[in-house]
């Protein structure tokens, strides 16, 4: 199956599109209200990527980049990109979507880190993100896991 990673458009049918996640999906993985926030903002730089298939958004992600200065993962410190709310509806699960969006993120060749929810842990292992150091302090109760190319090491959280 052939299928290509598109960024989505800022407009009204991707808004109609994330209604179907809304209704199918889970609630903390809703992006309507980011999606409404860009509209408002008319920020042309979407961060939304997503996948059709059949005429259909059946998966979709954000992928936003992140400025050197608030680097507290990564080793140079650098830009990086924050992978939030991938979801594939249920119907395409174990397909190959959800990968095919990250590695679509991969290619860009900037470190990634991502917030893995319950159960998606082997997932984001499979992909070959590993858990970071868990640092009270920066990570808030989140469960973040992260993606290095070569030549990028994590931080070491004992240096302040």
């Amino acid at each position: 199956m052939s299928v290509d990673v598109e960024r989505l458009l800022i407009n009204f049918k991707t808004l109609e599109e994330f209604k179907k996640f809304k209704e199918y999906g889970i609630q903390e993985l809703s992006m309507i209200e980011d999606l409404e926030h860009n509209m408002i903002e008319n920020n042309s730089e979407s961060p939304f990527y997503g996948i059709y298939y059949g005429g259909s958004l059946v998966a979709r992600m954000s992928l936003y980049r992140v400025n050197a200065k608030y680097d507290y993962y990564f080793e140079p410190k650098q830009d990086y990109f924050e992978l939030w709310k991938l979801e594939v509806l249920e119907d395409y699960r174990n397909k190959g979507f959800g990968e095919k969006l990250v590695e679509f993120a991969k290619q860009f060749q900037l470190p990634i880190k991502t917030n893995a929810r319950i159960n998606s842990q082997g997932f984001w292992e499979k992909m070959g993100f590993t858990p970071a150091n868990y640092e009270m302090e920066r990570d808030f109760g989140q469960n973040p896991f992260i993606w290095m190319p070569d030549g990028v090491d994590e931080k070491d959280t004992n240096e302040k």
